[in-house]
């Protein structure tokens, strides 16, 4: 069933209050280890960053159900670290709308001490957004073997291995669950993807094609198109935007376009990250 959307909303959206996972905890990006984290100057493994984008979702969703998946967009920066277990706190406030402006949101994501891990802006049209042409976004293969992360690896403009994921039900209800999210359109065989399970994508871009050591998901961008329904063939096909240097990390921008095969386009992700943080001893204490 179609949910009614109200395109004059002004209110605050309902506060969300939800345990943090760390669902990497073993992954191969030690950044997520207790042990490895605190050699970073943290407190512990970080929960991912798209863990705590799918919390920022989460009001959003509730409230403009499907229709925010088909054709929203927020732009999340991941400000502090967010760890195991603690009660994250997220809050979406309306900012001011001139008429036949989309509907835009503040969203926050706060720790228990108040420090604000995460802050998003989020929009919701009327109408959908053209959808850039796959043609743009060629499909190229993965690398045999990942060579180590660099500048020379992530040079602008360079074209990445394309990541596949098949849509499998219950996989992607078993991740809505890992992310504490219980929302029913996530789960069932009409059922479409997390937005955080998408926006994972970005990352195994990365994973996949380059050897990497601890790294940090710092922002996203993203447009949704279209929803990504259960049982769809998804493509991630992207390129290097941008790899600089700031404070002694080496960052790394990536255009990522998520697509259901063989041709629909499923939402554009501009996608940073710290490829390799600077070391311990040059981190101000």
């Amino acid at each position: 069933m179609t949910k009614t959307v109200n395109l004059s909303l002004a209110a605050p959206l309902a506060t969300y209050c939800v345990r943090a996972h760390n669902i990497a905890a073993h992954a191969e990006n030690k950044i997520h280890d207790n042990a490895v984290a605190r050699q970073y100057g943290f407190s512990g493994g970080l929960v991912p960053g798209i863990c705590v984008y799918g919390y920022l979702t989460r009001p959003l969703v509730a409230h403009f159900g499907l229709a925010w998946l088909a054709r929203g967009s927020a732009s999340v920066r991941l400000l502090q670290p967010c760890y195991e277990d603690e009660e994250i706190t997220v809050q979406a406030l309306p900012l001011t709308r001139h008429p036949g402006e989309p509907i835009t949101f503040e969203l926050t994501a706060e720790r228990p001490d108040a420090t604000v891990c995460a802050r998003a802006t989020a929009a919701f049209a009327a109408t959908a957004v053209p959808p850039p042409g796959l043609e743009h976004y060629p499909l190229a293969a993965l690398p045999s073997e990942r060579p180590p992360a660099s500048a020379v690896a992530l040079a602008p403009g360079k074209v990445l291995g394309t990541v596949m994921l098949e849509l499998d039900a219950v996989q992607c209800a078993a991740f809505a669950g890992s992310v504490r999210d219980d929302l029913a359109l996530y789960r069932g065989p009409d059922g479409v993807a997390h937005p955080a399970l998408l926006l994972g994508l970005a990352n195994q871009v990365l994973v996949q094609n380059v050897k990497l050591g601890p790294w940090i998901h710092t922002a996203s961008e993203v447009t949704h198109y279209s929803l990504a329904h259960y049982g769809d063939s998804v493509s991630a096909r992207s390129r290097v935007l941008e790899c600089y240097e700031r404070n002694g990390h080496q960052f790394v921008v990536i255009d990522v376009l998520v697509a259901a095969e063989p041709h629909r386009p499923l939402q554009r992700i501009r996608h940073t990250a710290i490829y390799q943080p600077r070391a311990l001893a040059q981190t101000a204490p």
